[in-house]
């Protein structure tokens, strides 16, 4: 059985997950992990061979971006041979109809991972920040899909990067107040529907690090005695760099008359120096210091933060290990992105009981979101 230690843990249990009547506690489990990519997938020399980008400046960007491969879809060629250039309109057509595929891929995955079908789901959250779709994601996988009409339902859009965990804290205290139920949470992000190629190197940091991708978890809340096996969410800490809000934004840009993605420069750098503080109050309290981690599943937001990340907190490539391999083979797929590492630990087979894991995600605001989890 796995349970808490109390001389490791003080106070845990009743501050973190409410204690009804039952002798035991309410515990929330990740009890399943999936993903889905699209099938077409470049090289970073690939892309800037169909864009025909000879600017060098920017093809270091991408040649260095620690990125091989990611997942896109993009526009069939035009008369000069390059993607053909997509209005506001067809981007918007891209995100609804590849959300959709990606998004019911992921959720099979899920639900497969954790010997679950549609009939068991009863609260679905998804994710995203590619694209504004009115209805959600929610009601047109539930069309789609033929789901009960009765699912209770959360779209959480537009957040960014750190969206995935915004939204697992929604999921889990759905699932602590429906033991027994099934909640599941989908990032689908279609960054190739955000794309503006202009040339700029504004959009050029962009076009050179997202791909598309869809990640999901299942989890399920019960006494502690009986609970699922997999990871136990056990509390969320948060921190809003409140003086660089535009570090990062998706904004409208007159010129091509579409929205693009801005990153500043410096944020790696920003993130990276307030990793420690949001991490030590996520602790605070519970006996554990970041030494007593075992496992880090951080947001592939790029080689720099990565870097920049592991130097402020002290962590080997060793660490990161998933999270560098996930930014190698897929790039940054945004909000899912911590979930793709989660799949690669868990398939690696090397998280004992007992054991905690981090994990953590960056994105617009700035912002920081953690999770510690218990195996």
């Amino acid at each position: 059985m796995n349970t808490m230690n109390s001389t490791v843990l003080p106070r845990a249990v009743p501050e973190l997950l409410p204690v009804p009547a039952e002798a035991h506690p309410v515990v929330c489990s990740i009890a399943g992990v999936g993903t889905a990519v699209p099938e077409s997938s470049y090289s970073q020399q690939e892309v800037l061979d169909l864009y025909q980008v000879t600017d060098p400046r920017i093809r270091s960007v991408f040649l260095n971006s620690a990125i091989d491969r990611r997942h896109l879809t993009l526009a069939a060629p035009g008369p000069d041979g390059r993607p053909a250039d997509e209005s506001q309109g067809a981007l918007l057509r891209k995100q609804a109809r590849q959300g959709v595929v990606l998004g019911a891929a992921a959720l099979d995955a899920c639900l497969a991972d954790s010997g679950h079908t549609y009939a068991d789901i009863g609260y679905l959250c998804c994710v995203t920040s590619t694209g504004m779709l009115t209805p959600g994601l929610t009601a047109l996988l539930i069309t789609e899909l033929g789901l009960s009409t009765e699912v209770s339902r959360l779209d959480v859009v537009g957040m960014g990067c750190n969206a995935g965990l915004n939204a697992l804290n929604a999921v889990t205290g759905w699932s602590l107040a429906h033991p027994g139920r099934l909640a599941v949470m989908l990032c689908v992000e279609v960054c190739s529907a955000a794309y503006v190629f202009d040339g700029s190197m504004r959009t050029s940091v962009v076009n050179g690090l997202f791909g598309d991708g869809a990640a999901g978890v299942t989890l399920v809340s019960m006494p502690a005695a009986t609970a699922a096996p997999g990871p136990r969410v056990l509390r969320f800490a948060s921190h809003i760099i409140a003086d660089s809000l535009g570090a990062m934004r998706y904004d409208w840009d007159e010129q091509s008359g579409k929205y693009s993605f801005f990153l500043d420069r410096d944020v790696p750098y920003v993130v990276g120096a307030a990793a420690a503080d949001v991490i030590g109050r996520l602790l605070r309290g519970t006996g554990l210091r970041r030494s007593d981690i075992a496992h880090w599943l951080i947001h592939s937001g790029g080689r720099k933060v990565i870097d920049s990340v592991r130097v402020n907190l002290g962590l080997t490539r060793h660490d990161v290990r998933h999270t560098t391999a996930v930014l190698r083979e897929y790039g940054n797929v945004s909000s899912g992105s911590f979930l793709f590492s989660l799949q690669r630990l868990k398939r690696e087979g090397v998280a004992r009981p007992g054991e905690y894991g981090l994990l953590m995600t960056m994105g617009p605001g700035s912002t920081i979101e953690t999770a510690l989890i218990r195996f």
